[in-house]
This record gives structure tokens, sequence and C-alpha cells, in this order.
């Protein structure tokens, strides 16, 4: 079976998976109907898988940094690599940018300091989460995929449409 065309149009659909997709990336779990559920299950592993595979790719650079004495300071920098750049850009390309939520009785200016360093949270959390969780996950159980799992709900009470809750794998022993 090909793709499931899930009532839409071509774009309609794709923006529904990028979207659960990187909700799915955020919270690490969603509750959606099991159709939606399966596309996007196929989706974000193939993009985690992408992101596993490149997480470890970082390059030193060395730069002279002059001070605010005049002084001239040789500062070290961790660049991204080649490998990894490109799947931080595809990644960027493939998911909707969500942004750190304001918590509650924080004030603006402590929500600013904590988000400052930030461009991309999403991105930045697949890449110091999820991508060393789950390569460790592969090494020690010597397998690859397998990232996500389908937990079906049932019918829902207005359409009847089958629903069910996409979830990370998170216990290492699970297959």
């Amino acid at each position: 079976m090909a793709n499931r065309k899930l009532g839409r149009t071509a774009t309609q659909r794709m923006a529904i998976i990028k979207n659960l997709a990187s909700e799915l990336f955020w919270y690490g779990r969603i509750e959606t109907t099991l159709d939606r559920a399966k596309e996007t299950q196929k989706y974000a592993e193939k993009l985690l898988t992408a992101a596993i595979n490149s997480y470890e790719d970082v390059v030193k650079v060395k730069k002279t940094v002059t001070t605010q004495d005049g002084k001239k300071v040789e500062v070290e920098f961790i660049n991204d690599g080649t490998k990894k750049l490109a799947i931080r850009r595809k990644l960027m390309g493939s998911l909707v940018d969500l942004k750190e939520i304001k918590q509650d009785g924080e004030s603006k200016s402590a929500y600013n300091e904590r988000t400052k360093d930030a461009k991309h949270p999403l991105i930045e959390k697949i890449f110091r989460e999820y991508a060393p969780f789950y390569a460790k996950r592969a090494e020690k159980l010597g397998q690859r995929g397998g990232y996500t799992h389908i937990l079906k709900l049932g019918q829902r009470r207005g359409d009847a449409a089958d629903t069910a809750i996409l979830e990370f794998v998170k216990n290492e022993d699970k297959k």
C-alpha cells in the first residue's frame, strides 16, 4: 500500500503530517486517528533515523576574537559537520518550528533569558535528546528503527473514527 490519502489533497495531507510529527517530537506522544498515526509514524521515524545517523558529526573550529581590552584571543567553537548540517536543514524544512512555551508565573525577562540561545528548539531537542538516546538503544538491542509505537484506543464518539496514541518507545528493553 502506498500512502493513505486521508481524504485530503497532497498539500493538506503533508501539512497535517508535518504538524503531527512536530507535535510528536515536541511532546513525545500524540492522540489522533489511526490512519494519521500510521502515516505520521513512517514520516517521523525516517526523520529520526537521519538525525541519529548524523548527530555526532561536529567540527572544532578555532577563531581569533578581539576582546574589549583590544587583546586577540583564540577561541574554539564547535560547528556542525557537513552531514549534520544537511540533516538539520532537512529537518527544518520537514517540520513545523515550535517555540518554547512561557511557563506559569514566569516573567518575560526570565523567559527571554531561558530561550535566548535556542533559535530552533524543536531541532535542538531532536539532536540533543532523541538522537543520542535512540543511538544507544540501537547499540544495546542491535536493531535500528522501532522508535515509536501505536496504541489503539477504539472508536471516537462523534464519527466512529478509529483513534490511537502514537508515542516514542522509552523503555530500552522493548522491541
